[in-house]
């Protein structure tokens, strides 16, 4: 069973006024099939998690470790990372101008596969996975996320998760501004995604609404750089009800990530 592990990690970032750390020893195991929420206020260091283990060079890992099956990711390249299985869906993705989806789709898949996929297997794939993400076939041959809107970009994410088959999803707020139809539409392809591969989930998210479609196995509150509490999924709505005050020092508000 394959396993992703977190020990002890401490981030930091570079600020004009020297180094802060983010991460402040963050503990977390997700195996093959499982799907974690982490859930907690703006400024906790949920968004930093995420970019750290794929990582963007902002952010600098100062102590612990991340293993993928017992390798060292920390040690990886970012494409290395993608090819060990990572992936990662961005709160906000990125226009590749230039690059057409069916292209682009084709090269990452032969990056990981190490050969390219058969054409006519693979338009078809491509074809099926539009469909039930309810985009338009012409958004094939658009450049990646070159106009889309916002719900458009997230499903583009969902549809490279679908076809890169990897063995861990990292999915950064992949709900925000998504209107209710697109918000199903969008977890129906992750439940897809994971019935497929067995596919391990790390869903960052501030709000149960989606957990109303993607139904986690486990639920972490991350505050200050740290897991404050974890639990099954009643504890999202604890969380609905109650909110993140009684984790937050008296007198202090909520910053942004």
């Amino acid at each position: 069973m394959s396993t992703l592990s977190i020990k002890d990690l401490h981030v930091s970032v570079d600020t004009d006024q020297g180094a802060k750390e983010i991460l402040r020893g963050v503990d977390l195991v997700i195996k093959e099939g499982e799907i974690h929420a982490i859930m907690g206020p703006n400024g906790s260091g949920k968004s930093t998690l995420a970019y750290s283990i794929a990582g963007h060079p902002k952010y600098h890992v100062t102590q612990g470790s991340v293993t993928l099956d017992g390798a060292e990711v920390l040690d990886m390249t970012v494409d290395e990372r993608a090819r060990a299985g990572l992936f990662l869906a961005m709160q906000y993705p990125v226009e590749i101008p230039g690059v057409t989806v069916t292209n682009f789709l084709r090269t990452a898949k032969t990056a990981i596969d190490g050969e390219a996929p058969a054409i006519r297997g693979w338009i078809t794939s491509i074809r099926e996975s539009m469909t039930n993400l309810r985009m338009e076939p012409s958004f094939a041959e658009r450049n990646v996320n070159e106009g889309f809107s916002g719900g458009e970009k997230k499903r583009n994410e969902i549809l490279q998760l679908e076809l890169l088959q990897p063995r861990f999803a990292i999915l950064d707020e992949t709900d925000s501004g998504l209107d209710v139809d697109a918000l199903k539409i969008v977890a129906e392809g992750v439940n897809r995604a994971k019935d497929k591969t067995a596919l391990g989930i790390m869903l960052i998210t501030h709000y149960t609404r989606i957990l109303r479609y993607i139904k986690p196995d486990f639920v972490h509150v991350f505050v200050a750089g740290r897991i404050a509490e974890q639990g099954g999924p009643e504890l999202a709505d604890r969380l609905e009800n109650e909110g993140y005050d009684r984790f937050l020092p008296v007198g202090a508000s909520e910053s942004t990530d």
